[in-house]
């Protein structure tokens, strides 16, 4: 009777959601444990406890300074055919996803997941390439049972890739300039052709996306880092 309510979940959704263990950190990004991820997302249990925990979101660029978008495939728990940036998902509670040091932890769980879900291969963007731009803290439902409660790192890294997308994690993916983009965002407000953007990713846009891009152009990235401060976009 317990998985009647998730009796819809795709199997390897449903896998994902109670093997993989999330870091649970306090406002300051300190870990102060670990839980499922279907506990992390639990909109109940975000609301009522704390349920913060460390995530990742990747911006990876080709050498042309298109930025590599995806839409989440329609059987993910949290905001299915959703369009985003290239990669958004969790370091794990494991000694190679927890190193503090230069955000190594994150670094290793981005390259990790742009396999898994894009099939781009390690070599494609290893990890010294990935620049931790900064911190954000935010909080978003996707319906009545799940949402997000995330300090999530965003990553940019600026490499030709392989992509070959896994169905179970991704719809679609396509490359933007900053004017598709921005005809994307407007339809978006406008409700035209049914299409969403992550919550998250409308945060970063809103707040720092086409001012980093500029530095991605110039080849600056590092300048624009500011990984002391945690930016609370909730």
């Amino acid at each position: 009777m317990g998985d009647a309510p998730d009796a819809g979940m795709d199997a390897v959704q449903r896998r994902l959601m109670f093997e993989d263990e999330c870091i649970l950190v306090d406002e300051n990004d300190r870990v102060v444990g670990h839980d499922t991820k279907y506990n992390c997302h639990l909109w109940e249990k975000i609301q009522s406890g704390n349920m913060l925990h460390r995530a990742f979101s990747v911006f990876l660029f080709n050498s042309k300074y298109e930025l590599l978008l995806q839409q989440r495939s329609a059987t993910k728990v949290t905001f299915p055919l959703v369009w985003t940036n290239t990669c958004c998902s969790h370091p794990l509670y494991r000694e190679s996803e927890l190193i503090q040091e230069n955000a190594l932890g994150v670094r290793n769980a981005a390259q990790r997941k742009l396999l898994d879900e894009l099939g781009i291969p390690a070599e494609d963007v290893p990890v010294d390439q990935f620049i931790p731009l900064g911190r954000i803290l935010y909080k978003a439902p996707s319906d009545g049972k799940w949402g997000e409660h995330e300090l999530d790192y965003l990553l940019f890294i600026v490499q030709d890739v392989t992509v070959n997308p896994n169905p179970d994690e991704v719809a679609d993916v396509k490359y933007v300039n900053r004017d598709k983009l921005k005809e994307l965002l407007r339809k978006a407000d406008a409700g035209e052709e049914g299409l969403k953007l992550s919550p998250w990713f409308r945060l970063v846009v809103d707040n720092f996306l086409f001012k980093w891009w500029d530095h991605v152009e110039k080849g600056t990235v590092k300048e624009a880092a500011d990984m002391k401060t945690i930016h609370k976009l909730t």
